[in-house]
């Protein structure tokens, strides 16, 4: 049965990538770094902030230590959050918030597991009223690896274990929601089923790793997939296309 739904943060529930990008172009040019096209792309998407500063820096020849490594995730963070603040309206992906009460309805658990540092993913989360939707959150800057290892989506089961022990919660019983091919691995590896959702990449690249594929979130057939994790319909082999206006998968 499906017990939790684990989600990305950005690219699922903010579509902040270009702030990212930006930010950490600028950071390379406040070094005296030059940035590369396409390199935020190539490195960053699905992955932690730690992870991904560490190999742009590399990439020039320069290793960070590890305070030079936090100092630079502050300054990112900070700008992140004025940039979040001058915003008029926040860039929240259609039907999250309609999305996100359908399975309340159905009582199932919520997590978010992001390679974003917990500040960033507070300051949406707070100024959206959203907060209170995921009381776990799996912070890029608290686990030791990033995406695509699955240890943020094991450490999210242990914590929503953790806050209920009788829970006795599996990877087998939870769903992944990814829009990267970094987080669709790291799910995979943990044993969780992904759907993935395009807005990052196309959804014809999503359906060759992720069990589900749409085109946006409020698209997805849920009701189809607790039928499959309840054993109400069989899955096939390939990846689905599950569509609220169409009968049949695709895939």
């Amino acid at each position: 049965m499906l017990k939790a739904v684990l989600f990305d943060f950005n690219g699922i529930i903010i579509n902040d990538e270009s702030i990212h990008e930006r930010l950490l172009e600028a950071l390379l040019l406040e070094e005296n770094l030059r940035p590369h096209p396409g390199e935020f792309q190539a490195i960053a998407l699905g992955r932690s902030d730690r992870i991904c500063l560490s190999e742009l820096f590399a990439r020039r020849g320069r290793i960070l230590d590890d305070a030079t490594l936090d100092r630079l995730l502050e300054r990112k963070a900070e700008a992140y959050r004025q940039e979040i603040d001058a915003l008029e309206e926040l860039p929240l992906y259609g039907g999250i918030t309609d999305f996100l009460l359908k399975l309340r309805v159905a009582n199932l658990r919520l997590a978010l597991v992001s390679g974003a540092v917990r500040t960033e993913i507070e300051t949406v989360l707070d100024r959206a009223g959203l907060s209170s939707q995921f009381p776990i959150v799996v912070a890029g800057d608290e686990v030791a690896s990033s995406k695509p290892e699955p240890a943020s989506y094991l450490e999210a089961i242990a914590r929503l274990n953790a806050a209920e022990p009788d829970l006795n919660l599996k990877p087998e019983e939870c769903l992944a929601i990814e829009d990267s091919f970094a987080g669709i691995e790291a799910a995979k590896r943990a044993g969780i089923p992904v759907v993935g959702v395009a807005n990052t990449f196309p959804q014809h690249m999503l359906l060759r790793l992720a069990d589900w594929a749409v085109d946006r979130l409020a698209e997805l057939e849920f009701e189809r997939v607790v039928r499959v994790f309840s054993g109400e319909e069989r899955a096939v082999a390939a990846p689905q296309v599950f569509l609220e206006s169409e009968s049949s998968a695709v895939g």
